[in-house]
């Protein structure tokens, strides 16, 4: 039989912070008494997963599973039927979401990146025609490097503005990719925004959540990306609303992560859906996949879970995937313009 280890009280949970892999984190963990730990890690540290677990296991002696699906980040934490028997958690890459609940004790390593001379980005930034009145984000490996960077834009006649943002996000200036409050917070103050941090994938959610331009800079690298064309990511999601208006089954999405169950606003959306005479059906899943809508007698989607999957995937699925704020815009409650982000708070 199974042994499976009773979930731990709220009073007892607790989230921890931990810059990086090393002894603070070894140290930590220890002084938890685990007798099991599930470690979870995003997609682009797979390849290092089973090495941590060694090195965990070799510290602590204590058992180490290793969480295999994808990991969106702390909106997704290893659930207690994933790792039943798991005690304590290491989530590797990410920082905690403050109003999400952890099931165990769980460790946030955060990855921090001390990478990126602030005079000489700072340098590139006045060079590249950025305008002085300048929002700042950043990725969670880059938070530490925003104060230093703000002064040395200040040298350069710039007025650096951080917002702290609502109860989602950690950190003030933190980028989340259903969450950018900070930013917004801060919007009327400025001309433009830049993101700290490699990728695209949130200088996009930026560009969606705000009206600004918004360039972006690695710190490793010291490049500054030109601006992203906000104007034609909102075009095609405005041509992809009005492409679905006349829909009249729906399928509305939720997730059963503990940091992206929406229920209640399915609900809601359900009931608007009814009001305007369409069909909406509530279709339940752990994690959203594409392969599990193909077949059904629906016209179109509305996705409370991650908004990312409908900005960012869409292409991928059967029908058209909205948002909640689209979807009221294709039933004619809400206008195209301006275009709303689907936030999570």
């Amino acid at each position: 039989m199974t042994r499976t280890t009773a979930p731990v009280p709220a009073s007892e949970r607790s989230a921890r912070v931990v810059a990086n892999v090393g002894p603070e984190l070894f140290r930590a963990v220890r002084a938890e008494r685990p007798r099991r730990i599930v470690l979870q890690v995003p997609a682009g540290l797979v390849r290092n997963a089973a090495e941590l677990a060694a090195r965990l296991r070799e510290e602590l002696g204590v058992p180490v599973d290793l969480a295999s699906r994808a990991c969106f980040g702390a909106c997704d934490p290893p659930t207690s039927d994933e790792a039943p028997r798991a005690d304590v958690a290491v989530v590797l890459g990410h920082a905690p979401i403050p109003n999400v609940p952890d099931v165990r004790s769980t460790f946030y390593v955060e990855m921090r990146d001390d990478a990126g001379d602030p005079r000489s980005l700072a340098a590139t930034v006045a060079a590249g025609g950025v305008p002085k009145r300048l929002g700042l984000v950043a990725s969670v490996q880059h938070l530490d490097l925003l104060d230093p960077l703000a002064a040395a834009l200040r040298e350069h006649g710039f007025d650096p503005q951080v917002g702290r943002g609502d109860r989602r996000l950690a950190y003030a200036g933190q980028a989340l990719g259903c969450n950018y409050t900070g930013a917004e917070e801060v919007s009327e103050r400025v001309d433009a925004f830049l993101f700290v941090g490699t990728g695209r994938f949130h200088p996009i959610g930026l560009a969606f959540a705000v009206g600004q331009p918004v360039w972006s800079i690695d710190p490793r690298r010291g490049e500054l990306e030109p601006p992203i064309d906000r104007a034609a990511l909102v075009r095609r999601r405005q041509l992809l609303v009005a492409s679905v208006r006349e829909a009249r089954r729906w399928g509305i999405l939720v997730s059963t992560f503990v940091g992206q169950n929406r229920s209640p606003t399915a609900l809601a959306l359900q009931a608007r859906a009814r009001a305007h005479g369409r069909e909406a059906e509530i279709l339940l899943a752990h994690r959203i996949d594409p392969a599990d809508l193909l077949g059904r007698d629906l016209d179109a989607f509305v996705n409370t879970a991650c908004p990312r999957i409908s900005l960012d995937d869409s292409a991928n699925y059967p029908k058209p995937v909205l948002t909640p704020p689209e979807f009221l815009m294709a039933l004619g409650e809400l206008p195209l313009q301006p275009y709303r982000f689907d936030t999570y708070h």
